[in-house]
């Protein structure tokens, strides 16, 4: 039976940095919703030019063509043992629908990891992050600086600041995170499958914490 692993959290729980590290531990495939949207404009796939046309009106891509992303990824062969997702579900529609999809593929959701940070540690980490321009690689002025100022470690190219990485704009994410997925938590809880860790303990202790939580079957 696959196994599914949702990471819920706001916007620089590190979310993302978990998701690589469980999978490399437990032999999962890791699915972002935000990596599937960028391979899908890049290859100009039809689900890819159905959501270039929202975002090019500067729209939210709707829910169907999400779920419809996911769905397609979670079918493919090297998902068969189950997937660790990042950055979905982000709405309880979403939850919904994925209910349905992992029903269909014999799953459901196994377990819920709730990254909890403090709000003035998510503005502190978002504020200082910058990412290379060739791959998105990601430092951070504080905590993971690169050898050289401006330029990637890994690839040399130059390293940028999103623009939604301002103070302005990362306080606006983590409200609309507080009002649209935050609410996904209690859906979960009432399905009794969340585990809440701290996400201000350093990396590698997050990563063994959600692992220590995990069931055995999962981590087996």
């Amino acid at each position: 039976m696959p196994a599914y692993i949702l990471l819920v959290g706001p916007p620089g729980a590190g979310k993302g940095t978990q998701a690589k590290r469980l999978c490399e531990r437990l032999g999962l495939l890791h699915v972002s919703s935000g990596d599937l949207f960028r391979e899908h404009l890049k290859n100009k796939t039809d689900l890819g030019q159905k959501a270039q046309g929202y975002i090019d009106f500067g729209e939210l891509v709707p829910d169907d063509l999400t779920i419809a992303m996911i769905r397609e990824r979670l079918t493919r062969p090297d998902a068969a043992n189950g997937a660790v997702l990042d950055g979905y579900p982000r709405t309880h529609p979403q939850a919904q629908a994925l209910d349905g999809m992992l029903s269909e593929l014999g799953g459901q959701v196994d377990v819920v990891v709730y990254i909890h940070v403090s709000m003035s540690a998510l503005i502190r980490r978002l504020t200082g992050r910058w990412m290379c321009r060739k791959a998105g690689h990601i430092y951070h002025e504080d905590f993971d600086p690169p050898q050289r100022p401006g330029v990637c470690d890994v690839d040399g190219s130059e390293l940028y600041k999103r623009s939604d990485d301002s103070e302005e704009t990362v306080t606006y994410r983590i409200q609309v995170y507080l009002e649209q997925t935050a609410p996904l938590v209690t859906h979960y809880r009432r399905k009794g499958v969340v585990i809440e860790v701290d996400g201000e303990q350093p990396i590698e202790k997050v990563t063994e914490a959600v692992l220590a939580l995990l069931p055995a079957r999962i981590v087996s």
